[in-house]
């Protein structure tokens, strides 16, 4: 990053064009104005657009090999500029520099991963006659590309979730308009101009920063534009499937995301397992561990050793590489979680570490004793707040993970085998983890919820299912 304040431009049809009005993007640590960010106008959404849908056409000519060779230079780019792509990640959204390089190291497996899916998108044969009429008939399947995919990125991964959009879309010969988040366009511009280095042609690729309304609404109204693919908040998502219409759709929305202490578990093997998954990034993580239920005959020894572990987080500058817990994404969120926290206690729940800020910090918090219907409990927190509550039996544990709106992924720790099926049937989850904690995530796995958590599936090649159409080709040979 410069020291001067940069200007950034607008990325359409491979330029980089001056907006008619910016705002400026400021650190959620320390408030320092890091750059100034234009703010697109809908003549600049249309300019996007209609890019992208000139494009189609060649990125869909183009050769699997050349479309896996663009994803493997923005591998190596992007492995030579790791460092520099670390530190805009901890500058904007605040994100400890040592998780922000784990993420930069994810972002590049992850373009790896479409990479290699570019070259093997397949179709299948079916046999015809299977069915009476169907004698001397061949079907074979094929997959092409869908279009034009309008990418909505949020704030909390702005290199990996990014990524997620751009690698499946860009390997199975799709162009993208991609709106980032507010709070961290650096990325998305920074990821832009690896694209172009790359050899990316022209249109295929346009980032547009802006607000919603004008982006966002925009991009999903407009009919050139086959597939939205958005992650964020369940408001946002649920408005964005009202106006689709009939686009292709994948959503990744909320989550409270729970694990399950069963009673012969080591609980000491558990813990700092348990602690990664609550406060990693300030508990800003779609999967973060927000609600733990403890069986009645371990859980004052593990609120005791979780507590104490959590404790122990230092707080601080993301730049610094011991920082374990930094600045929220905003201070309206420090106010809200505080707010959430006050709700709790004055229902009765204790608060056992935290509940405090420091500056836009909020401290890791535990929180216990609380109730269903309790927002801590029942929303999504999205900050460094976890409960602990106690059960008397893991049927008791399952009805209460699954008394959620939400339902993304879910963890539980047990020895015994039958209590793990038990629970794998049992959860209404999208993704059920076997003696680990629901923030478990690698990028070529299916990952996507139920309920308001969301419906589609990421992870590359499920995200190409996705974000391509089927075609049956019947060859009759009947002369």
């Amino acid at each position: 990053m410069k020291t001067a304040v940069e200007k950034k431009k607008l990325y359409i049809n491979g330029e980089w064009l001056e907006a008619k009005s910016y705002t400026v993007l400021r650190s959620p640590y320390s408030g320092e104005v890091l750059a100034e960010i234009p703010a697109a106008a809908r003549e600049d959404v249309e300019r996007a657009i209609a890019a992208a849908y000139e494009a189609r056409r060649i990125m869909a000519k183009m050769p699997a090999h050349e479309r896996a060779a663009i994803l493997e230079k923005v591998v190596s780019l992007l492995q030579e500029r790791a460092e520099e792509a670390a530190r805009i990640i901890a500058l904007e959204a605040a994100k400890p520099i040592t998780t922000a390089k784990a993420e930069v190291a994810r972002t590049i497996q992850t373009y790896k991963f479409a990479a290699e899916e570019a070259k093997r998108i397949y179709g299948e044969t079916l046999p015809l006659d299977a069915a009476p009429g169907g004698e001397n008939r061949i079907a074979l399947t094929v997959r092409e590309p869908i279009g034009v995919v309008g990418a909505i990125t949020p704030f909390n991964f702005p290199m990996n979730l990014v990524a997620h959009k751009l690698g499946p879309a860009i390997a199975s010969g799709n162009t993208v308009v991609l709106k980032p988040a507010s709070q961290t366009p650096l990325s998305a511009y920074f990821i832009a101009e690896l694209f172009e280095q790359a050899g990316l042609p022209k249109g295929a690729l346009n980032v547009v920063t802006g607000s919603g309304k004008t982006v966002g609404d925009q991009i999903v109204a407009d009919p050139r534009v086959s597939m939205v693919t958005f992650t964020g908040s369940p408001e946002v998502g649920i408005g964005i499937r009202n106006k689709a219409g009939l686009k292709r759709v994948t959503l990744e929305l909320g989550s409270n995301s729970a694990v399950i202490i069963d009673e012969q578990v080591d609980v000491d093997r558990i813990v700092p397992r348990c602690v990664t998954g609550a406060f990693s990034f300030q508990g800003q993580v779609c999967i973060s561990l927000q609600r733990i239920y403890v069986h009645e005959k371990r859980y004052e020894e593990f609120v005791e050793k979780f507590t104490v572990a959590a404790g122990q987080l230092k707080v601080g500058d993301p730049l610094d590489p011991a920082t374990d817990v930094s600045a929220l994404i905003s201070e309206k969120d420090v106010e809200r979680s505080l707010a959430w926290i006050e709700e709790a206690k004055q229902g009765g729940a204790v608060v056992a570490l935290g509940g405090k800020r420091q500056g836009n910090i909020l401290l890791p918090t535990v929180i216990l004793e609380t109730a269903p219907t309790m927002k801590v409990s029942c929303q999504e927190v999205f900050a460094p707040i976890v409960l602990i509550n106690k059960v008397s039996s893991i049927d008791e544990a399952i009805e209460l993970v699954n008394d959620s709106r939400y339902g993304l992924q879910a963890g539980i720790y047990t020895d015994n085998v039958h209590v793990a099926w038990e629970a794998a049937e049992k959860l209404h989850v999208g993704g059920v983890l076997i003696n680990d904690i629901p923030t478990f995530r690698v990028d070529h796995m299916p990952y996507g919820g139920v309920k308001e958590s969301g419906f589609g599936r990421e992870g590359i090649r499920y995200a190409v299912e996705e974000m391509t159409e089927l075609k049956l080709v019947i060859f009759n040979r009947n002369r």
